[in-house]
């Protein structure tokens, strides 16, 4: 019988565990013997932190996967409350950090809305800054309307800051000690003094030896697009009142979080998840190691809608149009302060929206004036006090009447109607008199401006292209404002747009809004007014974006979701994809939109037409239609355009307001510009789509 196992192995084998019996034993009495009184003393003089280990917040990119916004690691100063407040003079520390990130050009937090020079006067305040102050002043018994000097003086009293302070100094450390209490109203919890602070402060703090505070690693939101900044948003540290709103999510006491736009509005997806590090130092502070105990889980990346090379062009185009406007108007006020001529008005504000046509995605969210997201925090006073409010999101926020580019809705509502027919003809009188003896005669823009002049005889597709307000006048009156604002109903024009970011709905005008804002009863002549797009009608460029989208689909309204797709932070994983959602349908057949938009064809290719030279040299045909907004008189008139393109098989609409910006074919040029760079880069675009698609 053979033997399984051979003695010779055997022996091999139990001189192998005795030789490593015999290393583990001189081993554990090497540590615990011989060494363990060493390693006593070493543990009994070190400490172990558990820290949060903050999350890596996730990417920002438009449709083609460019990224727009993304991180970059930084250091922090935290402010040690403990500590702090165990110092013989905590506001000397104070100082002493603030003086020390001055000098290197370093930024705190410091939200106290009072100047930071004598004579102190409180600040334009954010609404958040508004409640925390008045949540402070509550706190401490103090009046609602006391001024910026008594808060500074009972903040010397509570804060225990020193007479030898100087007036200067007081409202510094009075800033910080503001910021440390209203974080959670406690004393005891790490506040974040400076964010992404320079290796000179840290170095110089250290060399000072300046107690109280701590350095910690985490990120900053990189922004890879001076574009888009209305659009992108920004982050910052998470306050008392959004406590309540993150508090059941697991958000750290100092998470930052989105504060505006695409941060905020897709906050869920973009946060990660904190993780928790105990790290172990030395009494003197020395890091001796650092173990995760939970891996901080990066944030989801949010592909967005917007193709970032047409918002650029977007941009650029209404910045150096309202720019050249802005100068020649300048050069006329110079000469109107010199002669006493009449001066004008300068353009305070603008806006371009693109949308897809079949999708109703926006392309491009273009808002003048802008700024620079990277900045934004530390240029806030200074955005804040300028005139022509740059931190305001006009494509989104801003409503303006439509003008005559409300008149293919007009015509909709009145061919949907049966009021007219395609070929119904009118023979234009230039002056409408049917309410001349109540005092109310209006006139068409051609009879007034060429001295009796008249559109004559003309169907409906003419009165779109010539723009006939006595054409409008007459069917308007017969259409009547309720009809007329179910059909703008349909076409979202005062209505929301399904996109995710604030916005404004304006309104359409009707006898109840009149009513309820005015006090005062509906007129005939509101109801003509209305027709032609004045009145109290008021829309954002994105929805009259849309309304064009709409009027080129005949008549199918899509939301403007700016969301694309959401991936998994290692890209592997497509978590959230759009599709397509219709919001409404107008009531009308494809005969109704093939006369509205052959009149909007009429715009740009009529023999009469102004525009043509300016459309002609593009690859694809445009349908348009031009807005003069009149705001009152002696004001000048905003400026308003839409069209879509290609006339045939349409692909992008576009709306551009321009506040104060004469007539609305003056935006005809930057139309084209538009338009001519999504079709000269389609091509490269569609690769790069093809591209995306492939990384699924």
């Amino acid at each position: 019988m053979q033997r399984l196992i051979k003695p010779s192995r055997l022996l091999i084998f139990l001189a192998v565990f005795i030789v490593s019996m015999l290393i583990y034993v001189v081993e554990l009495y090497k540590l615990q013997i011989i060494e363990g009184e060493a390693y006593y003393a070493k543990n009994e003089s070190s400490q172990v932190t558990k820290v949060v280990a903050p999350a890596a917040r996730g990417n920002i990119l438009d449709r083609y996967g460019r990224v727009l916004v993304s991180n970059s690691a930084c250091n922090n100063i935290t402010i040690d409350t403990t500590d702090l407040f165990a110092q013989e003079d905590p506001n000397a520390v104070i100082l002493q950090l603030i003086e020390a990130t001055e000098l290197y050009g370093d930024s705190y937090n410091d939200t106290l809305p009072i100047t930071k020079d004598a004579p102190f006067e409180f600040t334009d305040m954010t609404y958040l800054q508004k409640s925390m102050l008045e949540a402070w002043l509550k706190a401490n018994k103090m009046a609602s309307d006391a001024t910026a000097v008594e808060i500074l003086s009972r903040m010397r009293s509570r804060y225990d800051i020193s007479n030898s302070y100087s007036a200067a100094e007081l409202r510094k450390i009075a800033g910080i000690r503001y910021e440390i209490n209203n974080r959670f109203n406690i004393n005891t919890t790490d506040y974040i003094f400076a964010e992404n602070v320079g290796m000179g402060t840290l170095t110089y703090l250290m060399e000072q030896d300046v107690p109280g505070f701590d350095v910690t690693t985490s990120y900053v939101r990189e922004y890879k697009t001076s574009y888009a900044p209305h659009l992108l948003g920004y982050t910052g540290l998470l306050t008392a009142e959004e406590w309540e709103q993150f508090a059941d999510q697991d958000y750290s006491l100092d998470a930052y979080v989105g504060k505006d736009g695409v941060e905020y509005a897709f906050e869920s997806y973009l946060h990660g998840v904190d993780g928790v590090a105990a790290v172990t130092t030395t009494v003197d502070g020395v890091l001796v190691g650092t173990e995760y105990e939970k891996e901080p889980q990066p944030g989801n990346h949010v592909y967005l809608t917007i193709d970032i090379g047409l918002q650029e062009v977007c941009e650029e185009a209404l910045s150096s149009h309202i720019d050249e406007i802005n100068a020649e108007r300048a050069l006329v006020n110079e000469n109107a302060e010199k002669y006493g001529t009449e001066s004008e008005e300068m353009i305070s504000g603008g806006a371009a929206v693109v949308v897809d046509v079949n999708t109703g995605e926006p392309l491009a969210l273009a808002s003048w004036p802008g700024y620079n997201a990277a900045t934004m925090l530390e240029d806030y006073e200074a955005l804040v006090a300028d005139e022509n409010a740059p931190l305001y999101n006009r494509a989104l926020m801003g409503v303006y009447a439509p003008g005559s580019t409300f008149k293919p809705c007009t015509s909709t509502a009145l061919l949907a109607e049966k009021i007219l027919s395609p070929t119904t003809t009118l023979l234009t009188k230039g002056q409408f008199t049917k309410y001349i003896d109540d005092g109310y005669a209006p006139e068409c823009w051609i009879y007034s401006t060429y001295d009796g002049i008249t559109h004559g005889e003309i169907n409906v597709a003419q009165a779109i292209t010539y723009s006939c307000n006595y054409f409008f006048y007459n069917y308007g009156d017969r259409l009547g404002i309720d009809r007329m604002a179910r059909y703008a109903r349909m076409f979202g024009l005062g209505e929301k747009t399904g996109i995710e970011l604030p916005e404004v709905t304006g309104q359409m005008a009707t006898p109840s809004y009149k009513e309820q804002y005015e006090g005062i009863p509906w007129y005939n002549g509101d109801t003509l007014q209305a027709a032609i797009g004045q009145s109290y009608s008021e829309f954002t460029p994105l929805q009259m974006a849309e309304y064009c989208a709409a009027l080129a689909n005949f008549g199918e309204r899509h939301s403007a979701s700016i969301l694309k797709e959401v991936r998994s932070y290692d890209y592997g994983n497509v978590l959230f994809e759009r599709e397509s959602e219709v919001l409404s349908r107008v009531e009308a057949d494809d005969e109704t939109f093939s006369t509205i938009k052959y009149g909007m064809w009429g715009v740009v290719y009529d023999q009469a037409s102004t525009l043509t030279d300016i459309f002609l040299p593009l690859s694809v045909q445009v349908a348009a239609k031009t807005g003069t907004a009149q705001r009152g008189e002696g004001l000048k008139n905003n400026a308003m355009f839409i069209c879509y393109a290609p006339y045939d098989e349409p692909e992008i609409a576009i709306a551009i307001a321009v506040e104060k910006g004469g007539a609305g074919a003056t935006l005809a040029p930057l139309a084209a510009e538009i338009v001519d760079y999504y079709f000269r880069f389609k091509s490269s675009t569609n690769a790069l789509e093809a591209e995306m698609t492939t990384l699924k």
